[in-house]
């Protein structure tokens, strides 16, 4: 285990160590941006971008994403606008966040949902036109390109998530990407209660720092990405040509124009199939196998949104009530797909 010894050895076990160093420097490299700021999660990471560009008001963001998107929102005590999306994408309809803006918006958070890229420049001509920033949850995104152009470049900061779940991971963890080095050391103030040096506190920071055992983790992973994406690509291309014979059931079709990572499995359960989305993933659970509903229930079903504002959201509510996303994963195994396979034939009636 040398680089456990050489964690021991250094005596640094977090507060930017050499691996934390050195991740960052890699993955600068790997994802084609400029500078970078690795996290101990990324829902620090989102909170922290938005105290890095001092978000006041209102945001407008989606109802379909995970619930760490808009809770980062009520940390910040800003006020969530939710939105609809694109049918298609599963991203938000830029004609939706313009009809939502009003005096208090400051903001736009949209997702790349599922990895897909948002409707960018047309989100960037909106918040160019009323003076508004742009974050990017791009947890799913990790490694996409769209027109050979890195997604994580778009809009003021992106924002990534190294969970468990997602096809690089530190365990847990995550980063920011931002254009400038001023903006960078703004950004690492922050996730550091605020420390400029020893004795100066620049602002009431967070401590949000990646700790050199989850740096480790990520540079071992790192170089495997290239593998990981091309078996994740082999077995979606592999539901694809299952669920072609199975009526009833929408494979989202791969994005055109974009180098994808294919970090999710979703499909549609319209209501032509047998049985319903609710019905089919009860099926999965019975057999024992994980697939999940992303997203679902919408944000805006939650307590603590229910008062929130909203445009109407028909494309969120369908997409919540239709989708299911299968499993996937690099070494899923053709007995297992077999498995899975089973699973849906037999409630296609097959």
């Amino acid at each position: 285990m040398p680089m456990l010894e050489a964690i021991w050895q250094s005596g640094r076990l977090t507060n930017g160590g050499q691996f934390h160093a050195e991740l960052e420097r890699q993955l600068c490299s790997h994802l084609g941006v400029k500078h970078l700021s690795l996290f101990a999660n990324g829902t620090l990471a989102l909170v922290t971008a938005l105290q890095a560009l001092r978000v006041t008001g209102e945001v407008i963001t989606t109802p379909y994403s995970f619930v760490a998107t808009s809770h980062s929102l009520i940390w910040n005590k800003l006020k969530p606008v939710f939105v609809d999306i694109e049918p298609g994408s599963f991203n938000l309809d830029p004609a939706a966040i313009e009809a939502a803006i009003s005096p208090e918006t400051t903001a736009i958070l949209p997702v790349h949902c599922y990895g897909v890229p948002a409707n960018t420049a047309e989100i960037q001509r909106i918040a160019d036109i009323y003076g508004l920033s742009v974050i990017y949850d791009a947890a799913h995104a990790f490694g996409v390109e769209a027109n050979g152009e890195s997604l994580l470049n778009a809009g003021d900061l992106s924002v990534l998530s190294f969970h468990a779940t997602k096809i690089f991971n530190t365990f847990e963890g995550g980063a920011l990407v931002c254009p400038d080095l001023k903006t960078k050391r703004r950004i690492d103030y922050l996730k550091n209660f605020g420390f400029a040096d020893e004795v100066t506190v620049v602002a009431p920071g967070i401590n949000g720092k990646m700790n050199e055992f989850q740096a480790a983790v990520g540079l071992l992973q790192l170089p495997n990405m290239p593998r990981v994406i091309a078996d994740r690509q082999r077995w979606y291309r592999r539901y694809g040509e299952l669920l072609s014979t199975l009526e009833g059931l929408e494979l989202m079709p791969e994005p055109d124009g974009v180098s994808w990572n294919y970090a999710y499995c979703p499909v549609l359960v319209r209501p032509t199939f047998p049985c319903s989305r609710d019905e089919l993933y009860d099926r999965f659970r019975r057999a024992n196998i994980l697939a999940r509903r992303y997203f679902y229930p919408l944000i805006t079903d939650f307590p603590m949104y229910r008062q929130a504002r909203q445009l109407p959201l028909p494309n969120a509510r369908q997409a919540a009530e239709q989708i299911l996303c299968l499993p996937l994963y690099p070494d899923l195994s053709e007995q297992d797909f077999l498995r899975i396979s089973d699973v849906l034939t037999s409630a296609a009636g097959r």
